[in-house]
């Protein structure tokens, strides 16, 4: 490795999203991606369970920081649903607890069943999921047949549209808020049905503001590694959250942000912006104190 590419990793702070491949674990991912930049600090911003693809956000470097701003967005995906069967799992991986017909469900019945499930609702996560109960991991109560009781969460579904109906699957693109279980949905509108259903498929298609045209596919990723021309695919780190206001900093206003000084701030200014320099460099996150007119540094990335 030459010294102009020591230079590029240690500065590189940002974003790849990566079309994960059914199969891995999005832990799995960041390892590859850990060892194929060389670069330790590096964390995905929301799970995507193994037999799921699409888009994974993975934050790099310095911008690993941004990841509790960068998970909490809303996502989206394409998930192919089976009617008639209820797994312990809510997916195809469990055992079939209970089969019942479905030639007598419509088209019509389907979607009306679904528009119930869109808005704020409360969502019971599944057994077989990482939430904790008393400090344990709900699988693993569940894998020693251990009773599992989950508290309700409430969660937003802002639209839940019929993509296919080929009976009895279905295929739904669901539009929601972090944290939902798209497989508690599908088990849930089998209950609503009367038939029973369980997820076969899922593809994230939307995380935050990085959709699968964002996405490289992990296969071109190794190969970028490969080839050590893997960083044309990071996002800068101010991309990752475009859509805070963005304000741009003077090397002056830079200076103190860096001390942790507060600076001036226009009166009616938004409650947060990512102060970014003249070349588009994320400096800060900033915080708007009204009763000051200034700006707070919540996060500070510029060294």
């Amino acid at each position: 490795m030459n010294d102009n590419q020591v230079d590029v990793r240690n500065a590189i702070s940002g974003v790849l999203v990566v079309d994960k491949p059914v199969g891995l674990t999005s832990h799995d991912v960041v390892q590859i991606i850990r060892k194929g930049t060389n670069i330790q600090r590096a964390g995905h911003t929301g799970t995507l369970d193994p037999r799921a693809s699409g888009v994974l956000v993975v934050l790099i470097g310095p911008a690993v920081r941004l990841s509790q701003y960068v998970s909490a967005s809303d996502k989206r995906y394409q998930a192919i649903l089976h009617l008639g069967a209820t797994t312990d799992t809510y997916d195809a991986d469990g055992k079939v607890t209970r089969s019942r017909p479905v030639e007598h469900i419509t088209e019509e019945q389907f979607e009306e069943a679904l528009s119930k499930f869109v808005g704020e609702i409360e969502q019971v996560p599944p057994p077989y999921s990482a939430v904790k109960v008393k400090g344990r991991k709900a699988y693993e109560m569940a894998r020693q047949g251990e009773e599992v009781d989950l508290t309700p969460r409430k969660i937003k579904v802002y639209n839940l549209e019929l993509l296919e109906w080929a009976p009895p699957e279905a295929v739904i693109d669901v539009y929601c808020s972090s944290g939902t279980y798209v497989r508690s949905l599908a088990y849930d509108l089998g209950e609503a049905l009367g038939c029973g259903a369980h997820l076969v498929g899922l593809r994230r298609t939307k995380s935050g503001r990085f959709t699968l045209r964002d996405a490289v596919p992990l296969r071109k990723l190794r190969d970028a590694f490969e080839e050590g021309n893997w960083y044309q695919y990071v996002i800068p780190a101010a991309e990752a959250l475009s859509d805070w206001p963005a304000l741009e900093l003077d090397e002056q206003q830079i200076e103190e942000i860096r001390h942790g000084h507060r600076i001036p701030a226009e009166p009616g200014s938004p409650p947060q912006v990512r102060g970014i320099s003249a070349m588009g460099e994320l400096v800060a996150l900033l915080d708007f104190d009204p009763a000051a007119n200034q700006w707070q540094p919540r996060k500070v990335f510029f060294s």
